[in-house]
């Protein structure tokens, strides 16, 4: 099997219901699927995979050599045990949002990816947009859902939460001793990743099996994140997914995600809930079966996700419901 790729310049043309329907399936069946002709030019990717990969050469390589990981294989390998890097992953990374520091050195840079997210922004949006539509849901509901309820946006503390995380996993001398990113799933809501075309790494689990997300050339893979799961009430699963480490070339991953703003409450769309008057007689009775997931600040499940992002997701509902 191999992760779907859609082909979004057909949404506007005649096989639109048809793309429509495939993007439903990636959500659905999949939670992981790769947009191409996607309108990001590939002038713009090509300048973001350059001053990317200059960056990292210039202002984060030299840093690696002496982190926490790279220092905990050199001792295992030192003292000739047979264990494995534990608790750390094999991945220099940093964030870039629009009020923290970015990367000054790397000519291009700064300029390069304010222009990078405002298109990702966009796409994210738009992406949400169509999961309202596959979902039945009113257009706009998950992005008001995502801003607290202010769909105009006239209030920045309701604004939801766009930042794209950079990542580079170098080669690992023993990758069989290192996790480049352990197994999760995210937190957020939509996930846009511009991920390396020629080093590969990234897996999503796809029943019991970990399947390779392919390489395909300045194609964005898209994944839903778990608040996605809950306002769908299910019917859209975040999936796992984890980075295999490799012993040549360095993995370029950027990584942009379109979270909910932390006092935004997150809950199941009642339009999604099955037989919407006998829930309401039967929240009243102390019966909600008919929800599958609880209400929420997202700013609470982001308390309990950081201490459980490698765990199970399940108890990570249990635990938010209880506060």
């Amino acid at each position: 099997m191999v992760v779907p790729v859609i082909d979004f310049s057909k949404l506007d043309g005649e096989d639109r219901t048809l793309t429509m329907a495939q993007i439903h399936n990636g959500c659905q069946e999949w939670g992981f699927f790769q947009l191409v002709n996607h309108g990001i030019s590939e002038e713009l990717l090509e300048r973001v995979k350059r001053v990317s990969s200059e960056c990292y050469k210039l202002e984060r390589e030299e840093g690696f050599e002496n982190s926490k990981p790279m220092k905990m294989l050199k001792e295992i390998i030192d003292n000739e045990s047979d264990g494995k890097v534990e608790g750390v992953d094999w991945e220099d990374v940093f964030l870039l949002t629009d009020d923290n520091e970015w990367p000054s050195t790397t000519p291009g840079f700064k300029e390069t990816m304010a222009e990078y997210r405002e298109e990702l922004k966009k796409l994210a949006e738009k992406m949400m947009e169509i999961m309202d539509e596959n979902l039945g849901l009113p257009k706009g509901y998950i992005n008001k859902a995502f801003n607290n309820g202010d769909s105009d946006h006239k209030n920045p503390e309701n604004a939801a939460f766009f930042g794209t995380k950079v990542s580079h996993y170098p080669p690992c001398p023993h990758p069989e001793r290192v996790t480049g990113l352990r197994a999760h799933t995210d937190a957020g809501g939509v996930i846009l990743l511009f991920q390396d075309d020629k080093v590969g790494g990234l897996q999503m689990l796809k029943g019991d099996d970990w399947l390779d997300v392919q390489p395909v050339p300045n194609a964005i893979v898209i994944n839903t994140g778990d608040q996605i799961e809950v306002l769908s009430n299910g019917r859209y699963k975040s999936a796992w997914h984890r980075v295999l480490a490799c012993s040549e070339g360095t993995r370029r991953s950027i990584a942009s995600f379109y979270n909910p703003s932390y006092k935004a409450t997150i809950a199941p769309a009642l339009q999604l809930i099955e037989e919407v008057e006998k829930v309401e007689e039967d929240v009243e009775a102390g019966n909600e079966t008919a929800v599958q997931y609880p209400q929420f600040l997202f700013g609470d499940y982001m308390s309990v996700y950081q201490e459980q992002k490698f765990l199970p997701k399940e108890p990570r509902f249990h635990a938010v419901q209880a506060m």
